[in-house]
């Protein structure tokens, strides 16, 4: 219960007026509950001993209008209820969307987005009572049973204790059904990110799937999660159906029990026939919170679970740390040299595997990690002067993505140190460093929202004049004129409905608006139409112009931009030299590849 209440006082605490605003009224309904049988009973007692009618109608009038009340404050309850839990929730959600984003990449290597989504919005919807009514709910039925107990006690001491002994015997018989049944719903919760996963991942890739006809694997591979998780979804289900039919049981054997008492007292004279009906009332009303304890169980079962897993995730630490910015971090504001000293890499100490294994070689289920994986990079040394370009070349495989990547700390060296703008990388703050470079990639990420959106990254601070400024530095102007809607123009999420290029060219449009102090482009390797090719080769010219640039170059037009060049063969640096100068040796490994033809080479 620990994790229950600090995750439940941790974004309960800014809503916490209206949290005691619903616990007021869910108390005020129970109070209702109580008092609304004691009016009957006057009435049944006062009509048996020959009332007028005006005392009849005075009470009647005060049960309507006790009715009335109550009902109005189960609708405000229930209302403010759901609107808590929606405040809270939206809350929780956000907060463990942008921890996930700060996670590392071994992390997400891991993790397929289905799987993730399902713990950032189906874990979370899971936990929308808990946040809304379960906990008061289950406090206030608490107090009900007591409450209806110390009544009954009040009316014959017999009663009270039949009573008892029955929610006594019930809260029991949960709370065992409840300690076996929160593993069950935990497994449950896993088959249904796993189903998630498996879902997000085959139907992302159904161009793919279906041009190389594997509909067949795909359905087999639905029908294994789907039938995982209809074996974890039956036990925990039937543990549902136990504990309702338990209850059921016990309720009719006190129901049996309590009037076969209040027969036998009225028989003997001891209590009149309202008090008969009062007996029988509350008996029933007893049923009513014993009955929501079963539901409130059970949702606490899947809430529980819910609970471990977003614990579990909140738990997860980021093998990048995020170091507060310094004096000793900060970054100078203009072009940035780098420098690399003895850096070497492997993924093997900062991503998983795709069965669970986590950054110390530890697994999910079992799996066992290589103890020595292969480096990508091996003593990397090189320094790269302000305002100059290098084109980085290698074969696919070479270590030329990851070295880009260690720049902006998607990972961390396992050897040696980074450099950036005089600054060692790991004492920068990531904030500053994701800002201060740029980095396009081949493929651009488009998200569902307007060109505007697209461009600024939802950034609303930034100016539409300045966005028309960007594109028109940039030399895109002619192609922006030529989008339906201008700025407004709607855009889908992927490809966005462009070509490579045309997002290429939205994407040093966001660089540009950040105005890096290096910029970092992973060429695209596709042919692009002449026009298109055209407005991306003059907007890197502009795009580099006053910062340092790291081109993984794929054509013979970049590596003539470059003022270096750096290849790297089999993660190591083969050569590095002023192109120029490489290109006039003969001898160079460089020169070989220009001889060769560069892509032809490379591929």
């Amino acid at each position: 219960m620990p994790s229950h209440f600090k995750l439940f006082s941790t974004y309960l605490a800014p809503h916490r007026g209206r949290a005691f605003l619903l616990a007021l009224l869910v108390l005020g309904g129970i109070t209702l509950q109580l008092i609304n049988p004691q009016i009957i009973r006057y009435v049944l007692d006062q009509a048996e001993r020959g009332a007028t009618q005006r005392q009849l109608l005075l009470a009647a009038s005060l049960f309507i209008a006790f009715g009335l009340l109550q009902a109005g404050v189960t609708l405000a309850s229930a209302w403010l209820g759901t609107d808590l839990s929606w405040s809270v929730m939206n809350n929780l959600r956000a907060d463990l969307a942008l921890h996930c984003l700060r996670l590392d990449m071994g992390f997400h290597n891991s993790h397929t987005p289905g799987e993730l989504l399902e713990r950032v919005d189906g874990d979370v919807n899971g936990l929308s009572g808990f946040f809304s009514q379960l906990v008061i709910q289950m406090i206030a039925s608490l107090l009900l049973v007591v409450g209806v107990i110390l009544l009954l006690f009040r009316e014959d001491w017999r009663m009270g204790l039949a009573a008892a002994l029955y929610a006594g015997v019930v809260l029991i018989f949960l709370q065992i059904i409840q300690g076996r049944a929160i593993p069950l719903w935990q497994r449950a919760r896993t088959t249904e990110a796993d189903l998630s996963s498996l879902l997000e991942e085959r139907l992302s890739g159904r161009e793919d799937m279906r041009a190389n006809g594997g509909e067949g694997h795909v359905l087999r591979r639905l029908a294994q999660a789907q039938g995982a998780r209809f074996r974890a979804y039956y036990p925990a289900r039937m543990a549902d159906v136990i504990t309702f039919s338990g209850t059921q049981l016990l309720l009719a054997v006190a129901t049996v029990l309590a009037l076969g008492i209040g027969i036998l007292l009225y028989r003997s004279g001891q209590i009149t026939i309202g008090t008969i009906y009062l007996i029988t009332y509350y008996i029933t009303l007893l049923q009513e919170p014993l009955n929501d304890f079963r539901r409130l169980m059970h949702e606490m079962q899947a809430a529980s679970a819910s609970i471990q897993r977003v614990g579990e995730l909140f738990a997860r630490q980021s093998a990048i740390p995020q170091q507060p910015g310094g004096t000793q971090g900060s970054l100078p504001p203009n072009a940035l040299p780098v420098d690399f000293s003895g850096v070497s890499f492997h993924y093997g100490s900062h991503s998983a595997n795709r069965n669970g294994a986590s950054a110390d070689g530890a697994t999910g289920d079992g799996d066992e990690v290589l103890a020595a994986p292969p480096s990508v990079l091996d003593d990397i040394s090189f320094s790269l002067a302000p305002n100059r370009v290098l084109g980085l070349l290698g074969r696919t495989g070479s270590g030329k993505t990851t070295l880009t990547r260690l720049l902006v700390r998607l990972y961390d060296p396992t050897g040696g140190t980074i450099r950036l703008g005089g600054a060692q990388l790991q004492g920068v703050a990531l904030g500053e460093l994701r800002m201060r470079v740029g980095m396009v990639t081949q493929e651009v990420q488009l998200f569902q929202g307007s060109l505007r959106d697209n461009v600024t990254l939802f950034n609303r601070s930034i100016k539409d004049a300045t966005i028309l400024d960007a594109l028109q530095e940039l030399g895109l102007w002619s192609w922006y004129t030529a989008q339906p809607d201008g700025l407004d123009t709607l855009l889908q999420a992927g490809s966005g409905g462009l070509s490579a290029g045309e997002a290429q060219l939205l994407a040093f449009v966001r660089i540009f608006l950040k105005d890096p102090g290096l910029v970092i482009l992973d060429e695209a390797s596709s042919r692009l139409d002449p026009v298109t090719e055209q407005l991306l080769e003059r907007a890197i010219d502009r795009l580099l112009r006053g910062r340092t640039a790291i081109v993984i170059a794929h054509r013979l037009e970049t590596v003539e931009r470059a003022d270096e060049i750096l290849i790297l063969e089999n993660g190591r640096l083969l050569e590095h030299g002023e192109r120029i100068a490489l290109r006039d040796n003969p001898d160079s490994r460089f020169a070989h590849l220009l001889r060769g033809g560069l892509h032809e080479t490379l591929a």
